[in-house]
């Protein structure tokens, strides 16, 4: 089992930048491949990024492709997404969740899930 508390969250203003953080307790980080998402009100949660348990497989959504960079340090872990150039649609709740073995960008076959941490942009 392994417990997600994300950090970093705020408000930032359209064309500025953010970094999430989401540390790990419990099992090794290394085991895991980890995700970010996002819920927006009134929305599903959606998929924003992946990587893999080594750190060398990384996988986007095209709305932040480009603009989203997520990383892992696993002595540290920590997973972090740097997210640049923020638009207002990139507001909403940011979840880091974890799943033994490969990434994904379905949530449903993520096991472990953070509390969460509110982004908003303003324009």
């Amino acid at each position: 089992q392994v417990q997600l508390v994300e950090s970093g969250g705020g408000l930032a203003q359209a064309g500025g930048s953010l970094r999430l953080s989401c540390a790990a307790s419990g099992r090794t980080l290394s085991t895991y491949a980890m995700g970010w998402f996002r819920q927006a009100p009134g929305k599903e949660r959606e998929f924003a990024a992946t990587i893999s348990r080594g750190g060398s497989i990384t996988d986007y959504a095209d709305g932040v492709k480009g603009r989203f960079t997520i990383s892992r340090d696993n002595s540290k872990g920590t997973v972090y997404l740097q997210m640049n150039s923020l638009k207002p649609e990139d507001t909403a709740v940011y979840y880091c969740a974890a799943r033994r073995y490969t990434t994904t960008s379905n949530p449903s076959m993520y096991d472990y899930w953070g509390q969460g941490t509110q982004v908003t942009v303003s324009s």
